[in-house]
């Protein structure tokens, strides 16, 4: 008998998986998996199990009233996990927190396997997994406890999910916890990692993708463009990724890899330092081709520091950019240790 992972999203950005068996309803998967999703009356009736479905397909049968769920409702993706069946995996917007529907964030250990730095721009770390391979998002991050610090920090998987080898592209701070730690890290050591977390992952491809990366930013679009490239995906994709300093680009080997797999996969890099060489200087939204955009039939991903996000959002704003979806995530350097 066949089964389905289903992405429970929740509103403070836990996300648990759980298994679906063919014929099972969501809301009863759930319970199996002792996550107690909002409900009341089970039966299609009430409404207070509603949710998203942001990807995925699903039946939903004709036993429920529409009181419960409209037909205006069904359209825009809503559902009642007391009678969603999924007919494949599904990603679930749950409109509680993880704490309300008491579950918690999921925790697993991984090995150094290797620690790559390039120079004073970033740090490559690849863990193997010690028990089953993570399932997450392509986008999502984690939480990373740093030995003898009693902190931690927070990564984007630069990955694919479901492997048992994971890697993250780092930011290196002068100074900073991880990065201090990460100077004399050694293969074998152990590390303890929390999640997956966060809401900026890749949504189903129906049309045109914009990514825009800022520095480490590119973490996770390296995570979709391996998804897309397993996926064998069709529609365009454009990438444009910004740093500060020459060297700050990193990992561009491996954008091209991709430009080589992916038929429909284009990428631009863009330093903003006025001293450089580099032929595109200035800022993502200087270098933001109109076909890129395609009129709005676009949706646009974007990740980098604050400042960035600022700026792209007040770039579309003042063009009169309005793409069909926009998720953007912020990311800011830790802060050193004392």
């Amino acid at each position: 008998m066949s089964s389905y992972n289903i992405a429970l999203n929740f509103e403070d950005g836990v996300t648990r998986f759980i298994e679906c068996k063919a014929g099972e309803k969501v809301l009863d998967a759930a319970f199996r998996a002792k996550i107690n999703l909002p409900m009341d009356c089970s039966d299609g009736v009430c409404g207070t199990c509603k949710c998203r479905a942001e990807s995925g397909s699903y039946d939903l049968g004709d036993d429920y009233i529409e009181d419960a769920l409209s037909e205006d409702e069904k359209d825009s993706g809503l559902v009642l996990t007391c009678q969603m069946v999924p007919e494949s995996d599904c990603v679930i917007a749950v409109p509680a927190s993880s704490a309300v529907c008491k579950t918690g964030q999921s925790k697993f250990a991984a090995t150094v396997t290797r620690v790559e730095q390039h120079k004073d721009a970033a740090i490559v770390l690849e863990l193997d997994v010690e028990a089953a391979a993570p399932v997450f998002l392509p986008g999502q991050y984690v939480n990373i406890d740093v030995p003898g610090s009693g902190q931690h920090r927070s990564y984007s998987f630069s990955s694919a999910p479901a492997e048992k080898k994971i890697s993250f592209l780092i930011k290196k701070i002068p100074g900073g916890v991880m990065s201090t730690w990460l100077d004399s890290a050694q293969a074998g050591e152990k590390l303890e990692l929390t999640g997956p977390l966060g809401s900026f992952y890749l949504r189903d491809v129906q049309r045109p993708l914009l990514f825009l990366a800022g520095g480490t930013g590119l973490a996770p679009f390296l995570s979709m463009l391996e998804v897309l490239a397993r996926t064998n995906a069709q529609q365009k994709v454009h990438l444009i990724y910004g740093v500060t300093r020459d060297l700050d680009l990193v990992l561009v080997e491996a954008i091209e890899a991709y430009a080589a797999k992916l038929p429909n996969f284009s990428f631009a890099t863009v330093v903003a330092d006025a001293d450089s060489n580099h032929p595109r200087k200035g800022w993502v939204t200087q270098h933001m081709p109109a076909e890129s955009l395609n009129d709005g039939d676009v949706d646009v991903y974007l990740c980098g520091p604050p400042p960035m996000v600022d700026a792209v959002r007040q770039y579309f704003d003042d063009n009169g950019v309005k793409p069909n979806s926009f998720h953007y995530e912020k990311f800011t350097p830790n802060a050193v240790a004392k």
